[in-house]
């Protein structure tokens, strides 16, 4: 045939051969681009979970031994506000070259004509463009001749190096997390570590694809931010001894405000902050333990009633504070006592809202009637009666539904009242390990794990069994694991080191006691020290 004149037939045969083998090259590189932009989105998702708890966590407890204890977590605290505003600054730059480059490769989030998410396919081209990565980086696109932009990438970065080891360098207790910034946060290999002889920024962004830019500068912000969260976990752990002195304190009363008479009560009364030291004294009470005070209420007779005290406190030098406290509460009349009072009553078991897709149950009574009469409407809502004054209401459509509770007072009249509740959807899952959805242990401990999925502080009986999830490490490709159990991906986990963040992402369950499909299940953080 090599020899001869092809015929046509066997032309175009070739020519298909080649076709084909050209679509399934195609097809590849979209996968891999797909994988490598899922890859990217989890880094985004890691690093905001790391934002919230360096907020919410680490810089409010700080803060608040900053104010406690001025003289130990004063300058901590100030130390900290600085690199916060340089990571934050090199973190939003960094955000705005992703912006910049995804706008001039002409790649789309969502369809500008139809507004829906735009999938890795439709994006390919955008991705897999190597222009725009090339003309920001470098002047002309020459390869030995870095650009503004990434002079001005290297400024922030080194500028956040440098104030690490300038404010840092000298404090033993902070090594590990000046050694982390001078290994992650660098636009220089260390002298002849270069994997091939190229620069930092060569190997990073010159001729890259979109996608790979975006990854690296992903990889960036979120060793920035691991930084500033290792700093703030170290600055809280190095001075966990120090002694607390209180400077500010509030008497606090918990107790009912009105009691049926003849029922029992309890009032607890506390200090702000409290401690159970033998140095805090609370007068007006029957009782202290755990430095908490506790008072049998007097439901006698009906009418208001009042009770008062005093806590007293005797610092370190002996001196003795005194703060004193009141609390009024009001003894009702109980049922037999009401029989000719028109009034209804009703009440979420709950809370004050109905949740779609349960069984939310509801008690109503009416004063001195018998609740085994009463009758519970609610259009638009499924109800079932479970016994006397007790209802299950299952919300449908709506934001709102609306109960009728009717039945006959003590008098005889009929009556009916109408009240409303607000109909919300039920809080989505929290992916978590041993109760936690953030965590710290050692590599070797997080094989023998298992991971569970729950709606934090929810208190309707809703169970999660966990079918499959993916573990991510630094590094590595994600790897599937069927099952709530980390132990297949033991071998994957012999690759964590000291100082990565282990996620365990795309999380599936399925539910107990729940109507409908499982929202999604949000990530664990497993740091390891």
């Amino acid at each position: 045939m090599a020899k001869g004149k092809q015929t046509p037939r066997q032309k175009m045969i070739n020519l298909m051969y080649l076709v084909f083998i050209a679509m399934m090259a195609l097809n590849i590189d979209v996968e891999i681009i797909r994988s490598y932009y899922d890859s990217t989105r989890a880094l985004n998702e890691t690093r905001s979970l790391t934002e919230d708890k360096n907020e919410k966590i680490f810089e409010k407890t700080l803060e608040a031994k900053a104010m406690q204890v001025p003289d130990t977590y004063a300058e901590p605290l100030k130390q900290y506000r600085v690199l916060k505003t340089k990571i934050d600054d090199l973190v939003q730059f960094a955000e705005t070259v992703k912006v910049d480059l995804k706008k001039k490769s002409e790649f789309f989030d969502k369809d500008p004509k139809t507004g829906k998410d735009m999938d890795v396919s439709e994006n390919f081209s955008a991705l897999n463009n190597n222009e725009a990565t090339t003309e920001f980086f470098f002047k002309e696109g020459d390869e030995n001749s870095t650009s503004k932009g990434a002079a001005d990438l290297k400024a922030k970065m080194d500028d956040v190096r440098n104030y690490i080891n300038t404010t840092f360098g000298k404090n033993p207790q902070l090594v590990d997390v000046v050694n982390r910034a001078n290994k992650s946060i660098i636009t220089d290999y260390p002298q002849g570590k270069s994997p091939n002889g190229k620069t930092w920024f060569q190997n990073k962004f010159y001729h890259q694809p979109l996608i790979a830019a975006i990854s690296n500068l992903e990889i960036i912000q979120n060793d920035a931010r691991n930084v500033q969260s290792d700093a703030l976990a170290m600055m809280l752990s190095e001075k966990v001894d120090a002694s607390i002195k209180f400077n500010q304190y509030e008497a606090i009363v918990s107790a009912p405000t009105d009691i049926v008479a003849g029922g029992k009560a309890e009032a607890v009364v506390m200090l702000g902050s409290y401690s159970n030291s033998d140095k805090i004294r609370i007068s007006g009470v029957s009782r202290q333990e755990n430095g908490k005070g506790y008072l049998p209420l007097n439901t006698g007779g009906i009418g208001k009633r009042e009770f008062s005290g005093v806590i007293s406190l005797t610092d370190s030098e002996g001196k003795v504070t005194t703060h004193p406290f009141n609390h009024t509460y009001n003894v009702i009349a109980g049922p037999q006592e009401v029989k000719l009072e028109k009034g209804l009553l009703l009440s979420a078991d709950k809370m004050n809202v109905m949740y779609r897709g349960l069984e939310n149950p509801v008690s109503g009574s009416i004063l001195g009637a018998d609740n085994s009469k009463l009758s519970l409407s609610a259009p638009g809502a499924l109800v079932r009666n479970t016994g006397a004054g007790k209802w299950i209401v299952k919300p449908q459509a709506g934001n709102t539904v609306k109960l009728t509770l009717s039945g006959t007072n003590p008098s005889g009249q009929s009556v009916s009242q109408v009240f409303e509740y607000r109909i919300k959807n039920v809080p989505p899952p929290q992916g978590q390990m041993r109760g936690q959805n953030v965590l710290t242990m050692p590599a070797s401990s997080i094989q023998n794990q298992t991971v569970q999925a729950a709606i934090p502080d929810f208190d309707f009986p809703v169970t999660f069994t966990v079918n499959e999830f993916m573990v991510r490490i630094p590094g590595r490709a994600a790897m599937l694991i069927k099952g709530n159990s980390l132990g297949d991906a033991a071998g994957l986990l012999k690759n964590v080191r000291s100082g990565d963040i282990v996620s365990i992402i795309e999380i599936k369950a399925t539910a107990q006691g729940l109507e409908g499909p499982v929202k999604r299940i949000s990530p664990i953080i497993i740091n390891v020290p």
